[in-house]
């Protein structure tokens, strides 16, 4: 049995929730947290992924990578990525064009595209997902922001498949959060007249808007826009430049020129803000931050909006964008929903009601609701799950041109398929007259509306297998998938014929008679042709590739943890057998017995801290059996002893319990005697 995952892939950390029992259940991981950091790091041994690669961010900052969300599917020249440097420790470099990152892992500079590094995470995600919920773990349903283009959506398919998961749907984020209420609310919902709900999510790296129409059993995403610069690290990272300039004069130091130090401020920069949604003023306190120098400060609200001043006042822009889209005013709303964990903050509630004039609504929950709504549309996907039926459609930011080489004849090269403002997933046909193999490309329309950095070109595909020397009618059937992905979905020869079909509303001439027909013309599919593209995501062999190399870190990662239980299985023994053997052991065991385990425990331990503290998994087992030879021998006599007292005492109680018993039952039967009237005669004489 499998169950499917839905998963809210964020830029700070992830929820992930299963499908399981009827319920949505959001996961927690291995330290019982309801998220994962989205972390990757690497160390000489291993590698560190989500909980371990964030308690571990500090003091290994050059090899710990994050912000996954905002790198993943990006060009190494792009300048979006390229801007993320400010936010992440380690070294981001180009990787075979790609974006990606260079740390130190097993003593050696390795570099990992941002592909790579999210199947890494991904991996983690899914034994987080087998741990707690006893299955197997394949369909995930992958949420990701609005803005995400092909090449990043791709992106994430090849990421979901290095994991070895099956990525059903790439939805976005909010549209899956609007789903999950939909679904939640489905019984309050019209059968008529659309309800309309404006969903707001502010996250940790950008803030979204979308317009939502809901009836029973639907919902259609009517308009939608965004802010990629707007989030939770952008206050943070005011927070942090505002305290920076004071040390500077305070104390003459420069916490931006130690990372350590400026990573130090921002985590306590995150910390304030969080005590300030709650609080008028917060602490600002740093022990030994960077030369010796303990710093202190603190911050108040007023301070917080006055430095978030230039922030706030973009809010407005994507409320104003998604509603135009939608072609709705703020009165039409009729519920505004707002969530992402950054919408918490005072100054933020306080611009969106202003902007809305309306009251702001919360009753989604703010941090998992994305993951529950993923969860439930992967258990659509599920041919094992039996899920009520819901329907929805996504909102298309960017508009699509599909072109070929025109032939004689032909005066149209290129034609705009899936406009901006259209619904999807959607489906086009197109007819083209072709006697010989040919391509279709699809672009961006107009790469001037593009955030800057993005590919305007999409996929390449080549269409052959057409017989005969004269050009064959073919048609193309052209989609706008389920993720946002575009598509040449088939691909046929198709040809006229003449067939018999009933006149619409036409009655037989008498009762009894047949109807009357009429003879139509019809394409239908003769030939089925060859599709083959060049898109942007990974070739075969290249993801084939990746998928071993995955699956060998796996290992390695395995075999690291089970040598360091040996080790710890083997510290753990000395250290109670030492104990022991002064105690509860003594009786137990001769002189020579106590001598030699002690000599042997103590050169052992010598050699775990010397040149055992990074020895292979067999020598510790090794050093565990020699040491369990004699030890072992003397916790069996003790516990057989132990065990012959227990004996002894379950006898000596079963004793007790049938003399008590034996007891008892002589009282009845004298009670017995005395009822019914049995006097003792003696004897005479």
């Amino acid at each position: 049995m499998t169950t499917p995952i839905g998963l809210d892939f964020g830029n700070y950390h992830s929820y992930v929730c299963a499908a399981q029992r009827g319920n949505l259940d959001v996961l927690a991981n291995e330290v019982s947290n309801r998220s994962t950091p989205s972390l990757v790091g690497f160390s000489f041994k291993n590698r560190y992924l989500g909980e371990t690669a964030k308690s571990n961010e500090v003091s290994n900052l050059k090899n710990t990578v994050g912000s996954l969300q905002r790198i993943i599917g990006r060009a190494g020249d792009d300048p979006e990525f390229l801007a993320q440097q400010k936010f992440v420790s380690s070294k981001l470099v180009p990787v075979d064009g790609q974006a990606g990152a260079e740390v130190t892992y097993k003593g050696e500079k390795r570099k990992f595209t941002a592909t790579q590094l999210t199947g890494m995470y991904l991996n983690k995600i899914k034994q987080t997902a087998i741990s707690e919920t006893k299955t197997q773990v394949s369909d995930i349903c992958i949420a990701v922001p609005v803005w995400f283009n092909e090449q990043q959506r791709v992106a994430i398919k090849d990421a979901a498949a290095i994991a070895g998961l099956n990525c059903v749907r790439v939805a976005n984020d909010v549209t899956a959060a609007a789903v999950g209420w939909g679904v939640f609310k489905n019984n309050d919902l019209p059968e008529d007249k659309p309800k309309l709900v404006c969903f707001v999510d502010v996250g940790h790296s950008s803030y979204t808007v979308s317009v939502v129409a809901f009836k029973k059993g639907e919902c259609k995403v009517l308009g939608t826009a965004y802010d990629q610069h707007f989030g939770g690290r952008d206050f943070d990272a005011l927070i942090a430049q505002h305290f920076a300039e004071i040390f500077k004069k305070k104390y003459k130091i420069d916490v931006n020129t130690n990372p350590k130090a400026a990573a130090r401020v921002m985590a306590q920069s995150e910390r304030l803000k969080k005590i300030l949604s709650a609080n008028s003023s917060a602490p600002f306190n740093i022990e030994s931050v960077m030369n010796d120098v303990d710093v202190s400060s603190s911050m108040t609200r007023e301070e917080l909006e006055e430095a978030a001043a230039p922030l706030l006042k973009r809010a407005h822009i994507p409320v104003e964008e998604a509603l135009k889209r939608a072609g709705v005013t703020p009165e039409q709303l009729d519920n505004i929903e707002v969530i992402g964990g950054s919408s918490r903050i005072p100054s933020v509630k306080e611009v969106l009601s202003k902007v809305f004039n309306k009251p702001l609504s919360y009753t989604a929950n703010a941090e998992e609701s994305t993951a529950r709504g993923a969860a439930f549309i992967c258990a659509m996907h599920s041919p094992t799950m039996r899920v009520r039926n819901f329907k929805f459609e996504d909102y298309n930011l960017n508009s699509v041109t599909y072109s070929w080489a025109p032939v004689e004849g032909e005066d149209v090269s290129e034609l705009e398929v899936f406009p901006e403002g259209g619904y999807y997933p959607n489906t086009k046909v197109i007819t083209l007259h072709r006697g010989a193999a040919f391509d279709v490309t699809a672009r961006y329309t107009n790469p001037e509306t593009l955030p800057e950095g993005t590919n305007q070109f999409i996929c390449k595909w080549t269409i052959s297998g057409m017989q005969g020397k004269e050009p064959s009618v073919c048609k193309l059937k052209l989609r706008q998938d389920p993720s946002g992905i575009f598509t040449i979905e088939d691909a046929y020869v198709a040809e006229e014929v003449e067939v018999e079909e009933p006149i619409e509303g036409a009655q037989p001439a008498e009762e009894g008679g047949e109807i009357p027909t009429q003879t139509v013309k019809k394409w239908v599919k003769k030939t089925d042709l060859k599709i083959e593209a060049q898109g942007l995501g990974l070739t075969q062999k290249q993801l084939q590739e990746q998928i071993e190399l995955e699956n060998s870190m796996i290992m390695e990662d395995k075999l690291v943890a089970d040598t360091e239980d040996r080790k710890n299985a083997l510290e753990e023994y000395i250290y109670e057998m030492r104990g022991k053997l002064e105690d509860i052991y003594a009786d137990f065991a001769s002189d020579a017995e106590k001598k030699n385990l002690r000599e042997k425990m103590e050169k052992i331990e010598d050699w775990l801290y010397g040149a055992g503290e990074d020895a292979k998994k067999a020598l510790y087992i090794a050093k565990y059996e020699e040491l369990a030879s004699i030890g072992n021998l003397i916790k069996g006599r003790y516990n057989a002893k132990q065990e012959e007292q227990r004996q002894a005492k379950v006898a000596k109680k079963e004793a007790a319990n049938q003399a008590k018993l034996a007891e008892m039952m002589a009282a009845k039967r004298k009670e017995k005697k005395d009822a019914d009237g049995d006097v003792e005669v003696p004897d005479v004489e």
